[in-house]
């Protein structure tokens, strides 16, 4: 069994142990891998660590997605395009990964330590099975949509700032942090009005995805322009693998520096016909 390819039997029950043993985290359950393991092995006849390599294997199509991984099986990429069928066949029946968790700053985590590099950018090597679930499941399009993901990720970032402010001695800067985008509506370009410690205004447009550091995210044309207009002043926060793990990077103009900006939308009309 070593060194063979795995077949669509063995793909289809690895796969679905994988989502059993997410939905079960999800539901707040006692999780044992290692007996989940031990089946498997027993069913498939493959070793402890080809399983887990398997289970890496989903956690790498999950990633792609921008979708929560099981933890402990850091994403490891994979080619075999019928383990990539089989997350396509479990993903329309698996709705608890479309709920959003309650995220909150942990009180024991400093503030400073939520916030983390940028992935520097990189070639993406995906299989034409993978390019075609990407396209069917876009995962900067889902969380765009997802209003209740995008609203708890922005208090989210109200508390950061509040704290982060309380931290620096500027209690006077925390109260005037504002929401803008609940308060004022979304047409600002930016969702939070807040302050660096020197009283400097900090504009800030916040992405959230549940997904990892690299998950693609949309920018609204008024985001962009208004990136332009106060460079100096305005940046995102993207947060990612929003929940307990949540952390934060920021990105500020000029964004093709560091981001690569391509038309995502077309806008139609019926100007300009004779």
């Amino acid at each position: 069994m070593a060194g063979e390819d795995w077949t669509r039997e063995e793909v289809a029950a690895v796969v679905a142990d994988y989502f059993a043993m997410m939905a079960a985290d999800f539901a707040g359950q006692r999780l044992n891998k290692a007996e989940h393991n031990r089946i498997l092995q027993a069913r498939t006849g493959r070793s402890k660590g080809s399983i887990e390599f398997k289970h890496m294997n989903i956690s790498a199509v999950l990633s792609e997605l921008g979708l929560p991984w099981l933890r402990g099986y850091t994403p490891m990429a994979n080619k075999q395009d019928a383990l990539v069928g089989e997350v396509e066949r479990h993903l329309p029946s698996a709705t608890w990964l479309r709920a959003v968790p309650d995220a909150r700053p942990s009180e024991k985590l400093p503030v400073g330590e939520l916030f983390v590099p940028p992935p520097e950018r990189h070639q993406r090597d995906l299989t034409p099975s993978l390019e075609r679930l990407l396209r069917k499941f876009d995962p900067a399009e889902r969380d765009e949509r997802n209003r209740n993901l995008g609203k708890a990720g922005e208090e989210f970032i109200i508390e950061v700032e509040e704290r982060r402010l309380l931290n620096a001695g500027r209690r006077d800067l925390m109260s005037k942090v504002t929401w803008v985008s609940r308060d004022e509506g979304d047409g600002a370009g930016f969702d939070i009005r807040s302050f660096e410690n020197d009283g400097r205004e900090a504009l800030i447009e916040v992405k959230t995805t549940r997904g990892a550091r690299t998950t693609p995210f949309y920018l609204s044309r008024n985001e962009l322009a208004v990136s332009r207009e106060r460079p100096e002043s305005w940046k995102i926060y993207r947060v990612f693998e929003f929940g307990e793990a949540s952390r934060i990077f920021t990105l500020k103009p000029p964004l093709e520096e560091t981001i690569s900006l391509s038309p995502a939308i077309w806008s139609a009309s019926f100007q300009g016909f004779a």
